[in-house]
Order: C-alpha cells, then structure tokens, then sequence
C-alpha cells in the first residue's frame, strides 16, 4: 500500500518536543511549507512557459525562537545528514552572510540574506516530510518555511508576495548553485487546499485550478529511491541549448516559438540536439495550456494522455529520463483504470506521478513493486495548502 504521510499537526509535534530537548526551553514560532509535484509542463519554467505544479501534503516544519545572544542556532531532524545536523554562527547584517559548508546550512543562510530586513538572532529546529532527492522539492520546501519563519520573527513581510518568491528563488541560485526556475518557490507560497497552480513563468501571473471534481481519481506519487543523476552541469546545457534555439530563431524565449520555428531550425541544419530540445519546450508548453483545460472540464482521459505524451517528449526529446523512470512509467502505463503516467521533477531520477482511477490504487502498487526492481515508495496525492504560520498550541 501507499505510504501514509505524517500528518503536519504529527511533524509539529516532534519539531517542537527537539526544540523543548535542544535549547531548554519552548518555541513560541512555528510554520510550514510544502513540498509540490508538477502534473504537467516540465523544463518550461526557465523557457518562459506554463507549469502546472500541485502542493502536496509533505511538509517542512521550522519553529524556534529569538535568540538570547548574538547567533543563529540551527538544528534539523534529517537523518541524512548525520551529525553535522546543528550549526551555529554569529548574527550579522546581512550582507556579510555568505554560503559555506556544511551545505543544508546554505537554504536557511541565503533566506537570511535575502531577506527585507538584517535578521536578529534566533533558534530554530527544523523537521520535514518532503523526501531529499526525490524531485519534490524539498529545497524550495525549506527556504520558504525558512523565509516565512523569518516574517514571523521580525513583522516584516514583502509588499508583494512575488518579492518573497523571488527572495527564495536567488537563494537556490547563490547560495546553493542551482540555476532553478520560479515554480518551486510559487506553488510553496502560493497554493491553495484543492487546486492545482497554473502559473505563466513569463509574467508570473497564476489560475486556480480546481481539483474538486477529481474524486473518483487520484494522484499516485512513486518514488523511485534513485537519487537525481541531473547535475547542475547538465541542467544548465539544457538550459543554454534553449537559450542558443530562441537566440538562432530570433526570439526572447521558446515561449515565444512554435512547430514552425522547429522546422525552421531543422531548415538551418541547427544541431540535434538543439532541436530536439526546443521540440519538448515548444510542445510541454502547450500541453500545460491543454492540460489545464482538461482539467477543468473534467476531462481527465485527455488529461492523462498529454502527461503520457509529456513523459515521452522528456524521455525521447529532452533526454532526461532514467531506466528506473521509464520502468515505473511502463509498468504503471499497464494497469486497468491508469490514464496516464510521467516523471515529475528535473529527471534522471526521483518520482512519477500518476493519474488513475482510485480503484485502480491497489493494482498499480502491486503492478509497479512486482516488475520494479527497485525500492519504490508510494504516496496518494491531493491538492495541499502552501506556507502558513501553525499555532503552537
């Protein structure tokens, strides 16, 4: 059977008895980010597309506290990262914070530096749900938690919200190395219990998509337990493969290209590569559009037929696919009542998300673990609400 996630009151709990054990006293902030999936429209967000990620009901907790003296205390409860699980450092004015190791530390560093204000000392536990490396999102997860946490310790918040979206998102950049686009850090602020988030990446602009209607279908996450193999140096060849495309076809993005622009690359005898890039760009980009009309039709056999199309661009044109993605994607693709199967995420590893009818739950797990050799995790997914401050109570 699927994996029951913690429930996020269950997450607070354990954050604040570690803060209770840790520091000696009690915290008196908590808050919460989520983790999301994307359902469709994948490597479109830094090409100036739409995405449409969902947030999911994994979580990243922080509560803490003001400091009594002048340093940041952190403590997380991820086990992955063994005992160099608690950092502290002097509090300092902004501008002379800067990333370092161990490397967790760099998402809570870089939110105090790109916050609106120099930051007073604090003490904080962190605790989450969200799986490391399972394309979920978990950074975009911790810097916003972070980021709210931070609003709720000084008063101070952004006059736009897309100020602080945008604070999260040059922490990804500076502070941990990874040229991202904007859709982690918008569905983790922005999300809304029972929606899915369509988000235009070129003007910012979002549609609530509602989710109600879905009840005889769920999401099935799989988590495929193999770690992302798409290094921050092949992201960006990929990246700057697009780039170069819109720049030959004389366009501000691929968001801007069409079917024909891709026969005009191949007229130029443009790379293959090149234009086997821009064919998945220019087409994921539609397949969002279409996708969320599909959904808000309830249309959901036309729904998961682009997410199967979509897998099958990523896999054959952006070649970001796996042996193990493709292995859950198959194997889910064969069960009765599955509408459609994709990875989600950067690729080369992590989950796929899959539409199904929800008495098709049972079978697909069964199907997927018997032809999987892997250790696959499962999770049902709903619509979840993004960041919030939680009572401590």
């Amino acid at each position: 059977m699927a994996t029951i996630v913690p429930d996020v009151n269950e997450v607070k709990l354990k954050a604040l008895e570690a803060f209770t054990s840790k520091f000696k006293e009690h915290a008196n902030i908590c808050v919460c980010a989520p983790g999301r999936v994307n359902l469709i429209g994948e490597h479109t967000d830094y090409n100036e597309g739409f995405v449409m990620p969902m947030a999911l009901p994994m979580v990243t907790v922080v509560v803490g506290k003001l400091g009594s003296d002048n340093k940041y205390k952190i403590f997380s409860l991820d086990k992955s990262i063994g005992q160099s699980n608690y950092y502290e450092f002097e509090a300092t004015s902004r501008k002379n914070i800067k990333p370092g190791e161990p490397k967790w530390v760099n998402y809570v560093k870089g939110c105090i530096a790109h916050f609106a204000c120099d930051v007073p000392p604090f003490k904080i536990v962190i605790a989450s749900t969200v799986p490391v490396g399972a394309g979920l999102s978990s950074s975009a997860a911790l810097e916003v938690a972070t980021y709210t946490f931070l609003e709720a310790l000084t008063g101070v918040k952004p006059s736009r919200v897309e100020d602080k979206i945008l604070a999260c998102q040059r922490v990804e950049h500076e502070f941990a190395g990874v040229p991202c686009g904007i859709m982690d850090q918008f569905v983790s602020v922005m999300a809304k219990e029972g929606y899915a988030l369509l988000l235009d990446c070129r003007d910012l602009t979002t549609k609530q998509i509602p989710m109600s209607q879905i009840k005889d279908y769920a999401f099935l996450i799989t988590n495929s337990n193999a770690p992302h193999k798409l290094s921050s140096s092949a992201y960006r060849e990929r990246r700057d493969c697009c780039y170069e495309a819109a720049k030959k076809l004389n366009k501000k993005s691929l968001r801007e290209a069409t079917i024909d622009d891709i026969r005009v690359l191949e007229e130029q005898k443009a790379p293959e590569e090149m234009i086997k890039r821009a064919r998945h760009v220019v087409t994921e980009i539609q397949r969002a559009l279409d996708a969320a009309a599909a959904l808000e039709k309830g249309d959901f056999n036309e729904f998961g037929r682009l997410m199967n199309e979509s897998h099958d661009s990523l896999r054959n044109d952006y070649e970001v696919s796996s042996a193990e993605l493709d292995a859950l994607v198959t194997a889910a693709r064969g069960v009765d009542g599955v509408l459609g199967s994709r990875l989600t995420g950067a690729g080369f590893g992590g989950c796929t998300v899959t539409l199904l009818k929800k008495e098709a739950i049972d079978e697909a797990v069964k199907r997927i673990k018997a032809k999987y050799t892997g250790n696959a995790v499962f999770y049902i997914a709903s619509p979840a609400m993004g960041c919030r401050v939680l009572d401590v109570n």
